[in-house]
Formats: C-alpha cells, structure tokens, sequence
C-alpha cells in the first residue's frame, strides 16, 4: 500500500482476482492485475463513469463484462484487421478477439501517490512474444487517478523487425439511459459502420444511439463528449497518440446473447473505445516506442 493523506494505492481481491483500489480526494478506482484492466472509476459523489456489468464474473481466466479491456497486439475480430497486422501473427495460430493481453497477469511496476493522485503502473514483458505472435515487446499501463482518470498505453518494438499492430482502451461508459444521451465532438468525421456492410460515412451533427450502433471514427483531432441529461453531467473524453475512436452498444437483440450481461444493460452502457485501429494501427521500427493515452472527466452541469 502507498498513501499519503487520503490518498492510497491498495492491493485487495475480488473473489479469484487480485486488484487494486486507487483512491484519490477526487473518486475512486478499481484495477484488476489480469489484463491490467480498469473495472470501475466513479467521481465522489457522482454515479460510475466506467461502468461494469452486475453480472460480471470475477474468474482467473476468464474476461470480464464491463471497465476498461485493453485491446492488444490487435483490435476486435482478427481477420478484420489490415494486412500488415495480420502478418504479425503465424498462419493457423490462436487469434483470440481483442487479442491476447486482455487474458495474461500483468505485473506491477510501480505504485505511488504523486500529490493529489493515486498512480499504478502494470506491465506486460514479451521477450519472445506469445503464442503465435512471436515479437519481442514490451508494453506498460499507467493508470493516474486524480480530479479525473488518465492511462497511458504504452508499447516499445524490443526486437529486430518492424512491429505493427492495432490497439485500444475499450473503455465502458456509464450512462443514465443510452437512449437519452449525445455524443459530441464527432460530427463530420469519417467512419466505418460494420453494421452496414462495412460501409464508409460521414457523421451529421452529435451522434445519438438509436439502436445498434458498432462504428470506427478515423481522422480524430477533437475531444469526445458523452452529454448525459439524465444525469445532468458531461464526460469529456481526451485522447492523444490515436486518431480513431470506436463507438459501440449492442441493443435490444445482441443483448441477448451477451455473455455477464443482463437483457436490459445496454441502457446503463455506451463503449468509446480510445483506437489505434483501421487506417490509424501503429507501426514501431525496432527499438521505437509509442504512447496513447486518454483522460476521462466528469462535470455536473450544475457545479
């Protein structure tokens, strides 16, 4: 445990997995060591800001439903991924969606308290790859819990040939009625809607979820905002090293077949998935590194 004040890095267990709470004066967070993945970040006083599924299943092993996977050495189904990605992996090998880091213990590499903020770094060492994926890398999750949530997803090419690969921080949001909320920041942008054949368009004004929504924004430069009347707040979303953004809710009928997922949760939930997926993966030279990093901020409208 690290803590100064009220501030504190805390090692617990949620049933078969060990965590971490990070507390700051601001809110608090929840991070478990498989997949270094983020469960849970709600500002004091507020209602979650990543949300996670009622029925999500504390198993080792196992993903979980909900907070903030990370999608690593390549972003959702494998095959739908372009050619120099797929070139990474061996013909026939295991290609789990999300790729592999989302299932492996990540070690800690550093808990601390840095004034007001509760800071964790988690890494992933790769000196021979995994599995099919047989590339020397080393990748590291910093985690900082202040007035508002940052990670920094960072990768470094630890072998002798270029390195390309798609990722993302799949970040669940949690919302009053997905039906009732906004998302700013997007209009005129391209993107890919995989529900119409994969087809390429061009956002018109905020985007609201009107149904099944599965999207990937490219050529990003501006801030997101989830605009939440229900709860009379706003979620600015802040990203840099990435200019693609994917926006996803499953519906009425997708839910249904949703594993940790209740019928109806796809009201409490929107994905914007911080990405560097589509025309925006990552490409290291050996011995390169590269960051991507996203901020999430709550702010009441009444405050």
């Amino acid at each position: 445990m690290s803590a100064h004040r009220s501030v504190a890095v805390v090692a617990t267990t949620v049933k078969e997995l060990p965590c971490w709470r990070l507390i700051s004066r601001h809110g608090e967070a929840l991070v478990a060591r498989q997949g270094a993945q983020v469960l849970y970040y709600a500002p004091n006083g507020q209602p979650p800001v990543v949300w996670l599924s009622d029925q999500a299943e504390f198993r080792k092993g196992s993903s979980l439903r909900g907070g903030i996977p990370v999608c690593w050495p390549w972003f959702g189904q494998f095959d739908r991924n372009p050619e120099a990605v797929r070139a990474m992996l061996a013909a026939g090998a295991d290609a789990p969606a999300h790729g592999f880091a989302r299932a492996l213990d990540w070690q800690e590499g550093g808990a601390r308290v840095d004034g007001d903020a509760a800071c964790l770094r988690l890494q992933l060492d790769l000196p021979a790859g995994h599995g099919g994926w047989s590339h020397a890398a080393a990748v590291t999750l910093d985690i900082r819990l202040d007035d508002a949530l940052t990670l920094t997803l960072s990768t470094r090419n630890a072998g002798t040939d270029t390195l390309v690969l798609s990722q993302a921080l799949h970040t669940y949001f949690a919302v009053s009625d997905a039906r009732d909320v906004t998302i700013e920041g997007l209009d005129g942008a391209a993107y890919v809607d995989t529900l119409r054949d994969w087809t390429s368009q061009v956002q018109d004004g905020p985007l609201s979820i009107q149904g099944e929504t599965d999207r990937i924004y490219t050529g990003l430069s501006a801030p997101v905002q989830i605009r939440d009347p229900g709860w009379r707040r706003t979620i600015a979303i802040e990203a840099t090293g990435s200019r693609s953004a994917v926006v996803w809710n499953p519906w009425v009928d997708k839910s249904l077949r949703l594993s940790q997922f209740r019928p109806d949760a796809w009201r409490d939930m929107l994905c914007i998935e911080t990405a560097r997926v589509w025309d925006d993966v990552l490409e290291l030279a050996p011995g390169a590194a590269a960051d991507m990093r996203v901020t999430m901020r709550a702010m009441r409208w009444d405050a």
